[in-house]
């Protein structure tokens, strides 16, 4: 049996990493061109390859939050899943005495490395979409660096330089208002909030419905929203769907503000 090399992804590594693992995964369709969020885990965390062979057949990144790591991906492809190809890239990532967060998914064996690493179940994690409704005054667009102190006390961690970057996208912005905050991008007609989050779980609340009507022409509205946020019955009430779910696992308890934070599914 061929042993894997795991190590620090490459530039050479990237054709493997999105064409054969992600695209398998299909990690990549909310990130339409280069750059994505493989290249802000590069530049702001850790992407680690695993190599069988010469291939590429497995990867984790990670971003980190001040001395909060947040573990984004971990894929491996299926003929070499259950080897142990995955606990490897998993060691080579994480901190064994920082805090940790992920959102895990519905994967027992997943769920049970992520559990070995220290890291226990919080509150599930609802990927939502629904359509524009109408809503208060729109929130006022600012740029990220007025958003990125709030976003640290709230998230976790300060990511100044990745918010800055992400702000900097095609198609990206930032909303703020009454205590809160809004990361945005729209996507073709698409328009994908988060992270964002508020003083208060009602300021995060405020923001999330201003910035909504800051964007009358989405045709469509994504958003992550723990289990725990008062936005998630208020969205399910307006029709909003459940596509998929998660459960955030953290290392301490208290981490993140679960309550008043709703954070983007590729970035935390």
């Amino acid at each position: 049996m061929t042993v894997p090399t795991i190590r620090v992804a490459e530039d050479a590594d990237m054709s493997g990493v999105r064409g054969d693992v992600g695209a398998h995964f299909e990690l990549l369709t909310k990130w339409p061109e280069t750059p994505d969020f493989l290249d802000a885990e590069r530049a702001y965390g850790t992407l680690c390859v695993g190599e069988v062979g010469g291939r590429i057949v497995g990867f984790g990144g990670t971003l980190r939050r001040g001395s909060l790591t947040h573990l984004g991906d971990l894929f491996v492809l299926p003929d070499h899943q259950s080897t142990g190809l995955g606990r490897m890239i998993l060691t080579r990532l994480l901190p064994r005495d920082l805090p940790k967060i992920t959102f895990a998914a519905n994967n027992a064996r997943a769920f049970a490395l992520y559990m070995r690493h220290g890291m226990r179940p919080r509150c599930p994690l609802l990927y939502l979409e629904g359509p524009f409704e109408g809503g208060p005054p729109a929130a006022v667009e600012v740029g990220p660096q007025e958003a990125a102190a709030l976003d640290a006390r709230i998230s976790g961690g300060d990511r100044t330089e990745c918010l800055t970057w992400y702000a900097g996208l095609p198609g990206a912005g930032v909303r703020l208002g009454h205590g809160g905050y809004a990361f945005t991008r729209m996507i073709g007609e698409t328009l994908v909030i988060g992270p964002a989050g508020g003083e208060t779980p009602q300021d995060s609340v405020d923001v999330m419905l201003r910035t909504i009507a800051a964007h009358p022409g989405a045709e469509l509205i994504q958003v992550a929203v723990p289990g725990v946020h008062p936005l998630l019955p208020m969205l399910l009430d307006a029709g909003w769907r459940i596509t998929a779910m998660d459960t955030v696992m953290t290392s301490e308890e208290g981490l993140v503000q679960l309550d008043r934070y709703l954070p983007h599914p590729d970035l935390g």
